[in-house]
């Protein structure tokens, strides 16, 4: 049978920068082991099927795949469904904001589609996530080994090292500098070396506060066993583990808070994300991710039944 699909650039509003992701807007009739290989074959970082249940107007089911297995939540696929769904006419966008429901393998998201001239603008979903900190991290020698930077180089004054969970562990290191985050190099050796790896983290979310883009706060980047040395993957699964881990720390008080993320660099596919979170000081955390997308391709594939 012959599929329609779409390849969309997520995060960023310029052609070839961000995240390329992959959008079967109508996946009924391929089986599990068809989505693994159709992911394989376009070899991009997801690729998301989307499945219609019982016609349902505002309800979509999203079956996101890497080329090695299938991802139960990402948010980037979110940002591409949404608005390759809403640029092909799946999704009708008769008012200013759109809502609608994504079901992930991690249960429903909600989602609200912001349109320009019947076009859309910017999407952002909503999650509730309740986190897990632990302040007992790895030494300043020992964390500068694994990113090869210089331990004077790691922030202590208004930030400090965490690990934080929201389902996945993160190794959340903060530096003074973006060039830091930059030129970090991730130190298989000296990793393995460490207590480290009994953390259960298997990346670092290495950021900081300091970016010289005017429309973003932070800059991050994840590294670890499992990312090439010279790989920029995408940051969005992070994002409810760095709110959570912003919202650790005593000078935040209770309130709501919009910030953005950036990743990457404007050579290598820059991405721009947009955060709220609304800080209660209570265990379960509401966070917001939002942001634009652009259309790169579309196309048809010949998949045997």
């Amino acid at each position: 049978m012959k599929y329609n699909y779409y390849i969309a650039d997520v995060f960023t509003k310029q052609i070839f920068s961000g995240a390329q992701i992959a959008v079967f807007p109508n996946a009924e009739g391929l089986s599990k082991e068809q989505m693994q290989l159709v992911a394989r074959e376009l070899n991009l970082s997801e690729t998301v099927f989307v499945f219609h249940p019982d016609k349902q107007i505002t309800n979509r089911v999203m079956r996101i795949f890497s080329p090695l297995g299938e991802v139960d939540f990402a948010g980037h696929p979110i940002i591409a469904t949404a608005f390759v769904l809403a640029s092909c006419g799946d999704i009708q966008l008769n008012a200013v904001v759109t809502p609608m429901v994504f079901e992930q393998n991690t249960g429903p998201v909600n989602v609200n589609i912001s349109a320009e001239d019947g076009k859309p603008s910017f999407v952002q979903f909503t999650r509730k996530v309740t986190s897990v900190i632990d302040y007992f991290t790895p030494s300043d020698d020992e964390l500068a080994s694994f990113l090869t930077i210089q331990p004077s180089e790691l922030d202590h004054k208004k930030y400090a090292m965490r690990l934080v969970s929201c389902g996945v562990p993160y190794l959340i290191v903060p530096v003074w500098r973006y060039e830091s985050v930059r030129n970090a190099k991730f130190n298989y050796a000296a990793w393995s070396q460490s207590i480290a790896p009994q953390t259960a983290a298997q990346e670092i979310l290495l950021f900081s506060p300091k970016t010289p883009y005017a429309d973003a706060d932070f800059n991050a980047r994840l590294l670890g066993p499992r990312i090439g040395i010279h790989d920029d993957p995408p940051v969005g699964s992070a994002m409810p583990a760095f709110a959570s881990y912003l919202c650790s720390f005593d000078f935040m008080q209770k309130g709501t808070y919009t910030f953005t993320v950036d990743r990457g660099e404007q050579s290598n596919r820059r991405s721009v994300l947009n955060l709220e979170m609304d800080h209660k000081g209570e265990s379960m955390l509401t966070i917001r991710v939002g942001g634009a997308a652009v259309m790169v391709a579309e196309g048809v594939m010949n998949i045997p039944g």
